[in-house]
């Protein structure tokens, strides 16, 4: 096992507490988080056990006083509340194990009160938009067929940006019309393409793939110019370069058109609970950040509609 040394301004020198990457390896196991999820648990604890070190204690004797001065102190150095949310679920989760294990007696987060949390839904793109942004790639230069084609597909489905790089020629039918997704938790759904995005990326598939490929063998499906699998981070700076081109002027991120997708849906009467199994959401409290758009939505049809609206 690597070993991890930090200094502080006393020269003294101690070794990260082992506890975490046996957690981790726990979690990865049995849960099957993604490394983008293990990586933030990882640096969350790393943090907590810097600090409860320096107070000269360890995660298995930390006090709920312990706990308590490192959120405020993260609050004072300028973490958010969803932040602080954040490193508070992640310890949560680490002593219930270490409980779970008979490491430690007591949970030192169990009393601990979760910074509230607003539900701010997220920055979304209108329709006009999201259709300037579909068209900015130009089909006549292969990596932008490519790309016009994921943009595609990624409004169509919703898809996490990080799932529509992974995905393979298996997961695909077009035939079918659907995509099928392994989602976080390692669990499965199909999603459908809709008939624009089937065409777009039957049309990659046909003229454009082969050639991002050079024949090369391969299953994936949106291969980068080198032929191997795009990172997210690439992706996300591909997106911004069509939204300039398109003249958006809207804040986005990389899941701007995840958030278009179900904000479009529900404005177009989709049910709440539809857009939750096409999110891959495996709790409906999460998806319910989009539900004044569905409010907005009834009060739209109810004052056009009713007689007395």
């Amino acid at each position: 096992m690597a070993l991890y040394f930090v200094t502080f301004v006393n020269k003294h020198q101690y070794q990260i507490d082992p506890l975490i990457d046996t957690f981790l390896d726990d979690l990865w196991s049995n849960n099957g988080l993604s490394d983008n999820t293990l990586a933030s648990y990882r640096t969350d604890l790393r943090h907590l056990d810097k600090f409860v070190q320096q107070k000269r204690a360890s995660l298995t004797t930390a006090t709920r006083a312990d706990i308590q001065d490192f959120l405020e102190k993260r609050f004072s150095d300028g973490a958010s509340n969803a932040s602080s949310a954040r490193l508070l679920s992640s310890m949560r989760r680490l002593f219930r194990y270490l409980l779970t294990k008979k490491i430690i007696t007591e949970d030192p987060t169990a009393l601990v009160q979760s910074p509230k949390l607003s539900k701010r839904l997220p920055e979304s793109l209108t329709e006009i938009e999201v259709e300037k942004l579909l068209n900015a790639p130009s089909n006549n230069d292969p990596i932008e067929a490519r790309d016009a084609a994921m943009l595609e597909l990624l409004y169509a489905t919703g898809l996490r940006v990080s799932e529509l790089v992974s995905l393979t020629v298996e997961q695909l039918s077009l035939r079918q019309g659907v995509v099928r997704i392994t989602g976080k938790g390692g669990k499965e759904r199909l999603v459908p393409l809709g008939e624009i995005a089937t065409e777009q990326v039957e049309q990659y598939i046909n003229f454009v793939r082969n050639d991002l490929l050079k024949n090369k063998p391969s299953d994936v499906l949106f291969p980068s110019k080198r032929g191997t699998q795009m990172t997210r981070q690439t992706f996300w700076h591909r997106i911004k370069t069509y939204s300039i081109r398109a003249g958006i002027n809207a804040h986005l991120s990389p899941h701007t058109l995840r958030h278009a997708f179900a904000t479009h849906l529900l404005n177009h009467g989709a049910d709440l609970r539809v857009v939750q199994l096409l999110l891959g959401h495996s709790d409906l409290s999460t998806t319910q950040i989009y539900t004044h758009v569905a409010n907005a939505r009834l009060q739209e049809l109810h004052s056009e509609h009713h007689p007395r609206g």
